[in-house]
């Protein structure tokens, strides 16, 4: 029995470079497409957002310069062609797929609405909601709060490199412990950095868990839609 229905599935930009250091790892792109077509042929109802920091950061035009309102609507379209790219990649392996965006992109993406995703992911398609909030100042974390919470997800599943949330970097720490669990108080007052603040308060006020777990190591994403103690769960 899946023990999660509907999931908010958030990738990181950085996750698509695979082991080029930048833009987009065919490769990469193909093993997730793999995933996700993996648990929505067992009946999940999946939704993405992808960030895009494999091509542009918002606060990295800041660090040049640059006006920041500027910068991150110059972020939010490089979400746009990572969440193209996924789009492309799940239609080859024959997944039905709806792009939304919180910038209404005409002819590549329709504006997002609370119904329209809901419609679609009702029908058994993939949708992939780009552009962040729409609004700057706003991270892709917290765009995947308020999407999770708006399409009523189960979850958050946050795809990472690190297999859950430790008590300090395991990569740079090799004494770093692992949490199987965490409330949402424990987790802020440890100061683990799991979401940005604006995203962590959004999940914590609205009840909606989030799961940290590997994205790269193949199976995790299935193995957690049946319930198997993969990452770390905060609730």
């Amino acid at each position: 029995m899946l023990k999660y229905k509907r999931i908010l599935l958030k990738l990181s930009g950085e996750a698509l470079e695979g082991n080029q250091g930048y833009g987009i790892d065919p490769a990469r792109l193909a093993d997730y497409a793999g995933e996700i077509k993996e648990v929505a042929d067992a009946g999940v109802e999946v939704a993405v957002v992808i960030g895009g920091g494999n091509i542009f950061r918002g606060l990295q035009g800041t660090s040049e310069g640059m006006d920041r309102v500027q910068g991150d609507y110059m972020g939010m379209l490089a979400t746009v062609i990572n969440s193209m790219a996924l789009q492309a990649a799940l239609e080859k392996v024959g997944m039905q797929v709806k792009l939304l965006s919180g910038l209404a992109i005409e002819p590549i993406c329709q504006a997002m609405s609370r119904s329209k995703a809901i419609g679609c992911l009702n029908k058994g398609q993939v949708v992939i909601i780009a552009a962040g909030t729409g609004n700057p100042y706003f991270t892709t974390d917290s765009a995947s709060a308020l999407r999770a919470i708006e399409i009523q997800a189960d979850a958050i599943f946050k795809g990472t490199r690190v297999d859950g949330v430790y008590t300090a970097d395991p990569e740079k720490d090799k004494t770093a412990v692992k949490y199987t669990t965490l409330t949402f108080d424990e987790a802020y007052q440890k100061g683990l950095k799991i979401m940005d603040l604006t995203a962590f308060t959004l999940c914590r006020e609205n009840n909606m868990p989030i799961v940290v777990f590997d994205m790269n190591q193949k199976g995790n994403l299935i193995k957690l839609i049946n319930g198997e103690t993969v990452g770390t769960i905060v609730s």
